[in-house]
């Protein structure tokens, strides 16, 4: 093999080990990143991972709401109607959050299998549903309820 053919196949060889290790790193620090959507029956079944950021949506069980008196600490069941799930969040809960509506919390599973968030994110009209507790509820069967008129 001539030189010149030897050089440009070296460096042909060094561009691909490069974009190689470049395409790995970036799936690698995409997978970490990732934060997949659980419904409470997936949570219930233990289908999803503990110690993994996750994200848990459903439906704000009515009377299930407690908050702490000393402390911002408030736990909630969430469901989609065939299971629950109870979540544990420390801090204030956005405006808008209201038991009978839906709510996604990113959190992790802990031993009890509760969910601890640590952002909990909830409809910003009347109307809105995240999509993801919209798929769990017609997937279990169930339809969004409707929004009840304030005052």
């Amino acid at each position: 093999m001539n030189p010149l053919r030897k050089k440009r196949l070296i460096i042909i060889l060094a561009i691909l080990v490069g974009v190689g290790a470049a395409v790995g790193l970036a799936l690698s620090a995409l997978q970490q990143n990732i934060n997949l959507f659980y419904t409470p029956t997936q949570i219930a079944n233990g289908e999803a991972p503990q110690d993994t950021r996750i994200r848990a949506g459903g439906m704000v069980e009515k009377g299930s709401l407690q908050r702490s008196s000393d402390s911002l600490d408030v736990k909630f069941v969430v469901t989609d109607f065939n299971k629950s799930v109870t979540i544990s969040y420390r801090g204030i809960l956005p405006d808008l959050f209201r038991e009978g509506q839906g709510i996604v919390a990113l959190g992790k599973i802990n031993a009890e299998g509760v969910v601890v968030a640590d952002e909990v994110l909830a409809k910003h009209d009347e109307k809105y549903m995240p999509p993801e507790v919209t798929k769990a509820l017609k997937d279990s069967g169930q339809s969004a309820p409707t929004p009840a008129k304030e005052g």
